[in-house]
Protein backbone atom coordinates (compact mmCIF):
# COMPACT_ATOMS: atom_id res chain seq x y z
CA UNK A 1 0.00 0.00 0.00
CA UNK A 2 2.93 2.35 0.64
CA UNK A 3 3.94 1.95 -3.01
CA UNK A 4 0.49 3.12 -4.12
CA UNK A 5 0.68 6.30 -2.06
CA UNK A 6 4.21 7.03 -3.25
CA UNK A 7 3.20 6.44 -6.86
CA UNK A 8 0.30 8.90 -6.78
CA UNK A 9 2.26 11.56 -4.88
CA UNK A 10 3.72 12.88 -8.15
CA UNK A 11 1.39 15.12 -10.25
CA UNK A 12 2.82 13.79 -13.52
CA UNK A 13 1.94 10.24 -12.51
CA UNK A 14 -1.55 11.35 -11.51
CA UNK A 15 -1.88 12.93 -14.96
CA UNK A 16 -0.93 9.60 -16.55
CA UNK A 17 -3.56 7.81 -14.46
CA UNK A 18 -6.14 10.40 -15.49
CA UNK A 19 -5.21 9.83 -19.14
CA UNK A 20 -5.58 6.06 -18.81
CA UNK A 21 -8.83 6.47 -16.92
CA UNK A 22 -10.17 8.54 -19.80
CA UNK A 23 -8.90 6.09 -22.44
CA UNK A 24 -7.20 2.85 -21.59
CA UNK A 25 -4.93 0.86 -23.87
CA UNK A 26 -2.69 3.77 -24.89
CA UNK A 27 0.85 3.30 -26.12
CA UNK A 28 3.91 5.13 -24.78
CA UNK A 29 3.83 7.42 -27.81
CA UNK A 30 0.13 8.27 -27.37
CA UNK A 31 0.56 9.08 -23.68
CA UNK A 32 3.54 11.31 -24.38
CA UNK A 33 1.75 13.23 -27.12
CA UNK A 34 -1.44 13.64 -25.10
CA UNK A 35 0.34 14.96 -22.02
CA UNK A 36 3.18 16.79 -23.81
CA UNK A 37 5.77 14.76 -21.94
CA UNK A 38 8.91 13.17 -23.37
CA UNK A 39 8.76 9.45 -24.02
CA UNK A 40 11.62 8.98 -21.54
CA UNK A 41 9.68 10.78 -18.79
CA UNK A 42 6.51 8.82 -19.56
CA UNK A 43 8.42 5.52 -19.48
CA UNK A 44 10.00 6.40 -16.12
CA UNK A 45 6.67 7.33 -14.51
CA UNK A 46 4.92 4.28 -15.99
CA UNK A 47 7.61 2.09 -14.44
CA UNK A 48 6.75 3.46 -10.99
CA UNK A 49 3.02 3.00 -11.61
CA UNK A 50 3.51 -0.56 -12.87
CA UNK A 51 5.61 -1.40 -9.80
CA UNK A 52 2.74 -0.19 -7.61
CA UNK A 53 0.25 -2.28 -9.59
CA UNK A 54 -1.67 0.78 -10.77
CA UNK A 55 -0.87 0.18 -14.44
CA UNK A 56 -0.83 -3.13 -16.32
CA UNK A 57 0.19 -3.76 -19.92
CA UNK A 58 -0.79 -5.88 -22.88
CA UNK A 59 0.88 -6.42 -26.25
CA UNK A 60 -0.83 -5.80 -29.58
CA UNK A 61 1.62 -7.03 -32.16
CA UNK A 62 4.86 -5.17 -31.40
CA UNK A 63 3.12 -2.31 -29.57
CA UNK A 64 2.77 -2.21 -25.79
CA UNK A 65 -0.55 -0.86 -24.49
CA UNK A 66 -1.12 0.44 -20.96
CA UNK A 67 -4.25 0.05 -18.84
CA UNK A 68 -5.34 1.51 -15.52
CA UNK A 69 -5.69 -1.17 -12.83
CA UNK A 70 -8.15 -0.11 -10.12
CA UNK A 71 -7.52 -3.03 -7.73
CA UNK A 72 -4.93 -1.28 -5.50
CA UNK A 73 -7.16 1.79 -5.28
CA UNK A 74 -10.13 -0.35 -4.26
CA UNK A 75 -7.99 -1.81 -1.48
CA UNK A 76 -7.04 1.69 -0.33
CA UNK A 77 -10.72 2.64 -0.37
CA UNK A 78 -11.72 -0.46 1.61
CA UNK A 79 -9.03 0.07 4.25
CA UNK A 80 -9.01 3.85 4.60
CA UNK A 81 -11.86 5.73 2.91
CA UNK A 82 -14.82 3.48 3.79
CA UNK A 83 -13.66 3.01 7.39
CA UNK A 84 -13.68 6.70 8.17
CA UNK A 85 -15.85 9.71 7.66
CA UNK A 86 -15.31 10.85 4.05
CA UNK A 87 -15.28 14.45 5.20
CA UNK A 88 -12.05 13.67 7.08
CA UNK A 89 -10.42 12.03 4.08
CA UNK A 90 -9.53 15.26 2.28
CA UNK A 91 -5.90 14.18 1.96
CA UNK A 92 -7.04 11.48 -0.50
CA UNK A 93 -9.12 13.79 -2.68
CA UNK A 94 -6.68 13.80 -5.60
CA UNK A 95 -6.47 10.01 -5.46
CA UNK A 96 -10.21 9.57 -5.58
CA UNK A 97 -10.56 12.11 -8.36
CA UNK A 98 -7.88 10.45 -10.47
CA UNK A 99 -9.12 6.90 -10.16
CA UNK A 100 -12.62 6.51 -8.75
CA UNK A 101 -14.73 9.34 -10.13
CA UNK A 102 -16.88 7.64 -12.74
CA UNK A 103 -19.56 10.31 -12.84
CA UNK A 104 -18.26 11.86 -16.05
CA UNK A 105 -18.81 10.15 -19.38
CA UNK A 106 -15.46 8.83 -20.62
CA UNK A 107 -14.27 7.21 -23.82
CA UNK A 108 -14.00 3.44 -23.51
CA UNK A 109 -11.05 1.39 -24.62
CA UNK A 110 -11.38 -2.04 -26.16
CA UNK A 111 -10.12 -4.01 -23.16
CA UNK A 112 -11.01 -3.89 -19.47
CA UNK A 113 -8.02 -5.20 -17.48
CA UNK A 114 -8.03 -5.80 -13.72
CA UNK A 115 -5.18 -7.29 -11.68
CA UNK A 116 -5.41 -8.36 -8.05
CA UNK A 117 -3.36 -10.54 -5.69
CA UNK A 118 -5.24 -13.09 -3.58
CA UNK A 119 -3.75 -14.99 -0.66
CA UNK A 120 -4.68 -18.48 -1.80
CA UNK A 121 -3.41 -21.21 -4.11
CA UNK A 122 -4.01 -21.51 -7.87
CA UNK A 123 -6.03 -24.67 -7.24
CA UNK A 124 -8.37 -22.99 -4.73
CA UNK A 125 -8.76 -19.94 -6.97
CA UNK A 126 -9.62 -22.17 -9.92
CA UNK A 127 -12.18 -23.90 -7.72
CA UNK A 128 -13.69 -20.54 -6.81
CA UNK A 129 -13.92 -19.57 -10.51
CA UNK A 130 -15.62 -22.80 -11.57
CA UNK A 131 -17.66 -24.34 -8.73
CA UNK A 132 -21.27 -23.14 -8.21
CA UNK A 133 -21.01 -23.14 -4.40
CA UNK A 134 -18.25 -20.53 -4.63
CA UNK A 135 -19.63 -18.57 -7.60
CA UNK A 136 -23.00 -17.76 -6.01
CA UNK A 137 -21.26 -16.19 -3.02
CA UNK A 138 -19.29 -13.52 -4.84
CA UNK A 139 -21.69 -13.09 -7.81
CA UNK A 140 -24.53 -12.18 -5.43
CA UNK A 141 -26.41 -15.40 -6.14
CA UNK A 142 -25.99 -15.30 -9.94
CA UNK A 143 -23.10 -15.85 -12.33
CA UNK A 144 -21.97 -18.61 -14.72
CA UNK A 145 -22.66 -22.36 -14.58
CA UNK A 146 -20.67 -24.88 -16.60
CA UNK A 147 -18.35 -27.86 -16.32
CA UNK A 148 -15.79 -25.35 -17.64
CA UNK A 149 -14.26 -27.62 -20.22
CA UNK A 150 -13.25 -26.15 -23.59
CA UNK A 151 -16.26 -26.15 -25.91
CA UNK A 152 -18.86 -26.59 -23.14
CA UNK A 153 -21.89 -24.34 -22.76
CA UNK A 154 -21.96 -21.64 -20.11
CA UNK A 155 -25.36 -20.94 -18.55
CA UNK A 156 -26.00 -17.63 -16.79
CA UNK A 157 -28.05 -16.30 -13.89
CA UNK A 158 -28.41 -12.58 -13.28
CA UNK A 159 -29.27 -12.94 -9.59
CA UNK A 160 -30.45 -15.49 -7.03
CA UNK A 161 -33.53 -17.33 -8.27
CA UNK A 162 -33.04 -16.22 -11.89
CA UNK A 163 -32.28 -18.70 -14.67
CA UNK A 164 -29.95 -20.26 -15.42
CA UNK A 165 -30.32 -19.08 -19.01
CA UNK A 166 -28.76 -20.49 -22.15
CA UNK A 167 -27.57 -17.27 -23.78
CA UNK A 168 -25.27 -19.00 -26.26
CA UNK A 169 -22.12 -18.65 -24.19
CA UNK A 170 -19.23 -21.09 -24.51
CA UNK A 171 -16.00 -22.00 -22.77
CA UNK A 172 -13.24 -20.89 -25.15
CA UNK A 173 -10.21 -22.10 -23.20
CA UNK A 174 -9.72 -24.10 -20.00
CA UNK A 175 -6.23 -24.88 -18.68
CA UNK A 176 -6.58 -25.56 -14.93
CA UNK A 177 -5.32 -23.98 -12.79
CA UNK A 178 -3.75 -21.42 -15.12
CA UNK A 179 -6.23 -19.99 -17.62
CA UNK A 180 -9.98 -19.83 -18.16
CA UNK A 181 -11.79 -17.97 -20.93
CA UNK A 182 -15.42 -17.89 -22.01
CA UNK A 183 -17.65 -15.83 -24.27
CA UNK A 184 -19.88 -13.24 -22.63
CA UNK A 185 -23.63 -13.04 -23.02
CA UNK A 186 -25.37 -10.62 -25.38
CA UNK A 187 -27.95 -8.03 -24.27
CA UNK A 188 -31.09 -9.64 -22.88
CA UNK A 189 -34.64 -8.45 -22.01
CA UNK A 190 -33.74 -8.70 -18.31
CA UNK A 191 -31.07 -6.07 -18.87
CA UNK A 192 -33.42 -3.84 -20.86
CA UNK A 193 -35.82 -3.83 -17.92
CA UNK A 194 -33.00 -3.12 -15.48
CA UNK A 195 -31.56 -0.20 -17.49
CA UNK A 196 -34.80 1.15 -18.99
CA UNK A 197 -33.98 0.42 -22.64
CA UNK A 198 -36.79 0.50 -25.18
CA UNK A 199 -37.43 -2.51 -27.43
CA UNK A 200 -35.83 -0.57 -30.29
CA UNK A 201 -32.73 0.21 -28.24
CA UNK A 202 -32.43 -3.43 -27.12
CA UNK A 203 -32.68 -4.63 -30.73
CA UNK A 204 -29.96 -2.16 -31.72
CA UNK A 205 -27.64 -3.28 -28.91
CA UNK A 206 -28.14 -6.94 -29.76
CA UNK A 207 -26.37 -6.32 -33.06
CA UNK A 208 -23.06 -5.83 -31.23
CA UNK A 209 -20.54 -8.64 -31.42
CA UNK A 210 -20.03 -10.65 -28.26
CA UNK A 211 -17.20 -9.91 -25.87
CA UNK A 212 -15.18 -12.44 -23.91
CA UNK A 213 -13.57 -12.65 -20.47
CA UNK A 214 -10.26 -14.34 -19.63
CA UNK A 215 -8.83 -15.20 -16.21
CA UNK A 216 -5.06 -15.73 -15.94
CA UNK A 217 -3.70 -17.22 -12.71
CA UNK A 218 -0.02 -16.95 -11.78
CA UNK A 219 1.62 -18.04 -8.50
CA UNK A 220 3.12 -15.05 -6.66
CA UNK A 221 4.77 -16.22 -3.44
CA UNK A 222 2.04 -16.96 -0.92
CA UNK A 223 -0.56 -15.38 -3.19
CA UNK A 224 -1.92 -15.77 -6.71
CA UNK A 225 -1.82 -12.98 -9.26
CA UNK A 226 -5.22 -12.91 -10.97
CA UNK A 227 -5.47 -10.95 -14.22
CA UNK A 228 -8.98 -10.50 -15.61
CA UNK A 229 -9.15 -9.28 -19.22
CA UNK A 230 -12.58 -8.54 -20.67
CA UNK A 231 -12.26 -7.52 -24.32
CA UNK A 232 -13.60 -7.69 -27.89
CA UNK A 233 -15.98 -4.75 -27.43
CA UNK A 234 -17.19 -2.41 -30.12
CA UNK A 235 -16.37 1.31 -29.58
CA UNK A 236 -18.52 2.99 -26.91
CA UNK A 237 -20.10 -0.34 -25.98
CA UNK A 238 -22.81 -0.33 -23.30
CA UNK A 239 -21.58 -3.77 -22.24
CA UNK A 240 -18.07 -2.35 -21.77
CA UNK A 241 -19.46 0.36 -19.51
CA UNK A 242 -21.38 -2.24 -17.53
CA UNK A 243 -18.50 -4.63 -16.93
CA UNK A 244 -16.24 -1.74 -15.85
CA UNK A 245 -18.72 -1.04 -13.06
CA UNK A 246 -19.44 -4.70 -12.28
CA UNK A 247 -16.12 -6.54 -12.23
CA UNK A 248 -14.35 -4.57 -9.43
CA UNK A 249 -17.11 -5.41 -6.93
CA UNK A 250 -17.33 -9.04 -8.01
CA UNK A 251 -13.57 -9.51 -7.80
CA UNK A 252 -13.39 -7.73 -4.45
CA UNK A 253 -15.98 -10.22 -3.17
CA UNK A 254 -14.00 -13.12 -4.67
CA UNK A 255 -10.84 -11.98 -2.88
CA UNK A 256 -12.69 -11.54 0.40
CA UNK A 257 -14.38 -14.95 0.21
CA UNK A 258 -11.07 -16.73 -0.40
CA UNK A 259 -9.07 -14.78 2.20
CA UNK A 260 -11.64 -14.35 4.99
CA UNK A 261 -14.59 -16.59 4.16
CA UNK A 262 -16.87 -13.55 4.07
CA UNK A 263 -18.24 -11.37 1.27
CA UNK A 264 -16.70 -7.88 1.20
CA UNK A 265 -18.77 -5.12 2.75
CA UNK A 266 -18.78 -1.90 0.74
CA UNK A 267 -19.72 1.52 2.06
Amino acid sequence: MDEVFRAVADPSRRALLDALHARGGQSLRELGEGLQMSRQAVAKHLGVLEAAGLVVTSWHGREKHHHLNAAPINEVADRWIRRYDRARAEALADLRTALEDHAEETAMSDAFVYVTYIRTTPEKLWQALTEPAFIVRYFDGGGPRSDFRAGSKVLWSMWEGDGPHDWDQQVLEADPPRRLSYSWHNYQPEMAEMFGWSDERLAELQQEKRSKVTFDLEPAGQAVKLTVTHDDFVPDSEMRKGVEQGWPGILSNLKSVLETGEVAVTG
